[in-house]
This record gives C-alpha cells, sequence and structure tokens, in this order.
C-alpha cells in the first residue's frame, strides 16, 4: 500500500517554543518537528507559515491559514496544523465554519511543553495528529493526549496538565488504546453533501461577555455604540439572565430590534442551555435572543464572526444558530 501523502502547516505555539530571557519564544521550524520524531510511515510535506504564540493568532491568522489548508488539499491525503494550545480550540472552530465539506482530515495539534524538553507531550501529540491525518474521515479535528476530537466541540481546561483539552457535549471521535486508535462508532460526523468551499470574510467587531450578578446591561449598548455588531453572553445556568432592577432581558430586546444579535450561551462547560425552563429564559426567549443550544463559547462566538462576515442579518444569525453546520451544536 502507497505511503499516505501528508502535509504539516506550522504556525509557533510551545511545541515550537525555545527558551529565552524574554519567555519561550517559538523558533524552530516545521523540519526540525518531524526530524525529532522517529521515522514515521508518510510521506510528509512541510510548510511554516507562521511563527506566532497563540495568544498573537487573529482573524488575520486564521484566514491565511483557511486559505492554506483549501489550496493544499487536493494535493495530500490528510493536513497537520501545529498551534499554540491557548486559542487552539478557537482556530478549530473558526477553520470548522471557514472551510465546510473539506475534503481530506485536518488535524490541528500542540504541546504544553516545547518538544526539546526531554518530557515533553509533543511527540506524541504530533504522531497521534499525523495518524488521525491519515485515517480520520474528513473533518477538522484537534488531537492531544491520545484524544482525537471533534474540533468545533474542543476546549481547552487545564493550562499544566497533558490533559488540556476536552471534547464537550460530544465523545472523542477516536482514542489511542493499546489496539491503537480506536474510533467510537456512536459519533455520527458531519456527512459532506456539499462542494468544499472557503468563506473567509469575517466580521471581527463582536463581543464575548459573562453574565455575573449586578452586571449593567448599559454596557452592551456601549459596546454597540463602540461598534459592536454582534454579542455572545454567557448566561447562567439553563440561559437564566436577570431582569430586575439591571434589566438585562429589556436590553437584549432594544439590541435585537436594532438588529444586532444576541446569542445566549450557559457558563456552564457541560450541557445545554434551554431559554424555554425558566421565566428568566423565557423572557429573554420573547425579546429575540438567539440559544446556543451545546454550543462551546469559542464555536459560538467564531459561529457569529462567520455569519456576520456573510452578511447575515439578525434573522439569518437567528436561523443559522437554529443549524448544525459542521457538528458544532446538538439540535433537538
Amino acid at each position: 500500500m502507497a505511503e499516505k501523502r501528508l502535509l504539516l502547516l506550522t504556525t509557533g505555539g510551545t511545541i515550537a517554543s525555545e527558551a529565552s530571557e524574554a519567555g519561550l519564544v517559538p523558533r524552530e521550524s516545521g523540519q526540525s518537528l518531524v526530524e525529532r520524531l522517529e521515522k514515521l510511515p508518510f510521506d510528509i510535506d512541510v510548510r511554516d507559515i507562521l511563527q506566532l504564540d497563540s495568544s498573537n493568532i487573529q482573524p488575520e491568522e486564521w484566514q491565511l491559514i483557511a486559505t492554506e489548508i483549501y489550496d493544499n488539499m487536493d494535493k495530500y491525503d490528510g493536513i497537520v496544523l501545529s498551534h499554540g494550545t491557548d486559542t487552539m480550540s478557537y482556530t478549530a472552530s473558526m477553520l470548522s465554519f471557514m472551510i465546510q465539506n473539506v475534503k481530506v482530515p485536518v488535524v490541528l495539534t500542540g504541546s504544553q511543553v516545547p518538544i526539546n524538553v526531554v518530557l515533553s507531550d509533543a511527540p506524541d501529540n504530533l504522531r497521534l495528529a499525523f495518524v488521525a491525518a491519515a485515517t480520520c474521515k474528513p473533518a477538522i479535528y484537534l488531537a492531544f493526549d491520545r484524544k482525537v476530537m471533534l474540533g468545533c466541540r474542543t476546549v481547552k481546561v487545564r493550562t499544566i496538565n497533558f490533559d488540556a483539552f476536552e471534547s464537550v457535549n460530544l465523545p472523542p471521535v477516536a482514542t489511542v488504546t493499546s489496539d491503537g486508535l480506536v474510533f467510537n462508532t456512536n459519533i455520527s460526523l458531519p456527512q459532506r453533501n456539499k462542494e468544499c468551499s472557503l468563506k473567509t470574510n469575517l466580521e471581527t467587531q463582536v463581543s464575548l461577555v459573562k453574565l455575573f450578578p449586578g452586571f449593567d446591561p448599559n454596557l452592551l449598548f456601549a459596546m454597540v455604540d463602540a461598534g459592536c455588531k454582534g454579542i455572545v453572553i454567557e448566561a447562567y445556568g439553563l440561559g437564566g439572565m436577570n431582569y430586575i432592577r439591571r434589566n438585562l432581558v429589556a436590553a437584549i430586546g432594544k439590541l435585537i430590534a436594532q438588529g444586532i444579535p444576541v446569542i445566549t450561551s450557559s457558563q456552564c462547560l457541560y450541557e445545554r442551555s434551554d431559554l424555554t425552563r425558566y421565566e428568566v429564559g423565557r423572557l429573554a426567549l420573547l425579546e429575540g435572543a438567539i440559544s446556543a443550544h451545546d454550543m462551546t463559547s469559542e464555536s459560538a462566538i467564531t459561529k457569529l464572526m462567520w455569519g456576520l462576515g456573510q452578511r447575515m442579518d439578525v434573522h439569518q444569525i437567528a436561523r443559522l444558530f437554529e443549524t448544525d453546520l459542521v457538528g458544532e451544536v446538538t439540535l433537538e
């Protein structure tokens, strides 16, 4: 059987960092990363496209990365993207929306410790990413600590431990055991039902707000006055929010009437928001609040940026959030 042809795209991150007087700085090349692994049964090409700490990965970098992936899909059986861990889930979610119906597996990975450190987790994560890129079905994934997860369902949950990422409200697609890479047969991945498309236009003037007792709704209007075009609110529990004294519910109604989409998600990491359950949620729903259901905040904010970038109005954004595009949401 012919070797699978894979492409490694590098963007920097901890995995490629070296110690300096200013702290860890991304410096290692992609070729250096590959050479630190024992020989793999794949034909691997390398392209270094960025050399950034992922805290500096922003929408402009997402557009560059998405274009690189799209332009190289027809040349390879799979693509691995090395990336810093801090914003990796945001990037995985955004790529899922930018490159829908992707033709090959695209697997993001990185590490908690630089690859040049003896006990680094980087070699195992890179090996797993290459295997996943060679064997998974086409989709955007994140591979880390012996788990392969659908990218738009991932969240970074730990700062130091090697088990840095979790797949939220969807089990991992595959895990590493003594039997190799074992796939979860109970997961239905998004089906490619259209031609692959690249849509990189984004609206960056959005905001993600975590609700807390005493939050002043006037701050939302101030954001809009400053140019904000859409807001995701991490509300309480199933999506509840206050309406006495500081009437956030009424504020949402006014924003919706102005054409500003307001998405409500839950501060709880697991399970869904449900605005129909309590009065405090139903009132927000009546005012036009849009539920994120069981989406991660990372997925919700990137989906909003992407939808607004496609020039969708508030009503189209509401329909967008009632649509499962790439496996990012469970709709009941």
